[in-house]
């Protein structure tokens, strides 16, 4: 069986306005006398209203459910106690007219240098599912058959819908911002290891990226663990979605070592085009099938997927897990379609009230 471990990214917003607030450090510092919480499971990020989490490496759906449900708890307890709320949201939906300071680290003070406006708009978060590959071709083996998924993972996970208090009428507008720095979007296709540490190591020695972390590809290989990190997703509003997710990845990777599933060699400009379509429409309407190479209704790709999917995910024991999930998606719809819904219904503090509320589990 393949592990997996999860990485979260948060808001840190105010609990009226939903405003985010620079308390990250304060924040860290409370969640530090929390038992619950052990060291490193808790990092700040480019901005001082984000915070990240990672799961301690899981063997099963359950495991990661309990860490991430165990770590938002304790973390929203700890930004209660500083007066602010934590958000599991793509994107800040609400800001201030300042810009949120960066994290003082000399990484993050380089990126202001180096791109201030991008560095100032990177109040997004994502999910990242990390599978453990022991062997490095076997790794780049599984990169490129997730290439022509991404953009499904990136329809069912979008989370992002709102950017400086308007709807911008993509599903994922993390999507789409995240895609303007110099290495992002899809990955292209490796030949095998050797090949993607040449590539990768010639943009960092001639200088243009300043080191692998800048790789921003939605699936690349991890720099410190053997494993596949897929960067494609959207944080989660609930626990429940991330689980799913982190089902899905893990199946697509067991299938890929099997040898089996659709082309990943399909220009780059038709992959781009899929990976923009999903962000732009989500999990609603159609979508591209990477099976049939058709556009079709969302729920008959996901049926597709499951079916793609039906071996590892019964060697796992997930199967019926992940199609409940799944079918719970459809019906209530993803983050993107409860952030509109809620807003639509309730206004701005009811969109906040929510995203807080779904983000501790209530």
């Amino acid at each position: 069986m393949l592990t997996i471990g999860v990485e979260e990214e948060y808001l840190l917003i105010d609990p009226v306005t939903g405003v985010p607030v620079s308390r990250a450090l304060r924040v860290v510092q409370a969640a530090a006398r929390r038992s619950a919480l052990a060291e490193g499971e808790v990092q700040r990020e480019v901005s001082q209203a984000q915070l990240e989490v990672a799961t301690p490496v899981c063997r099963s759906l359950d495991e990661v459910g309990g860490h991430l449900l165990r770590l938002r708890l304790s973390l929203g307890e700890a930004a209660e106690a500083c007066g602010c709320r934590l958000a599991a949201v793509g994107s800040a939906p609400f800001v201030d007219r300042l810009a949120v300071p960066v994290t003082p680290t000399p990484r993050y003070l380089r990126m202001r240098r180096q791109a201030p406006a991008l560095t100032d708009e990177q109040l997004i978060n994502g999910m990242h599912v990390h599978v453990g590959v022991r062997d490095p071709d076997d790794r780049v083996t599984v990169l490129n058959a997730l290439r022509p998924w991404l953009p499904v993972l990136t329809a069912l996970a979008a989370n992002s819908p709102m950017w400086r208090g308007r709807d911008t009428g993509f599903a994922s507008w993390r999507t789409i911002v995240f895609d303007r720095w110099p290495v992002a979007g899809l990955p292209p296709r490796f030949t095998d290891a050797a090949d993607y540490d040449h590539r990768s190591g010639e943009l960092v020695r001639t200088g243009l990226i300043g080191d692998t972390g800048q790789l921003y590809w939605q699936a690349r290989l991890s720099q410190h663990y053997p494993t596949v990190e897929v960067r494609a997703m959207d944080v989660q509003l609930h626990v429940d979605e991330a689980v799913l997710l982190a089902g899905l990845v893990r199946a697509l990777a067991a299938r890929a070592l099997e040898g089996a599933g659709p082309a990943s060699d399909r220009p780059p400009e038709f992959l781009r085009a899929t990976a923009w379509y999903a962000a732009r429409h989500g999990a609603v309407g159609t979508l591209h099938d990477p099976l049939s190479n058709r556009m079709l209704p969302a729920r008959e790709v996901t049926a597709g997927l499951l079916a793609h999917l039906a071996g590892p995910l019964r060697e796992s024991g997930d199967r019926a897990r992940v199609a409940r999930l799944i079918e719970q998606l459809h019906r209530g719809g993803n983050g993107a379609v409860r952030q509109r819904r809620e807003l639509r219904h309730h206004g701005r503090r009811g969109l906040v009230r929510a995203v807080v509320d779904q983000t501790a589990g209530v």
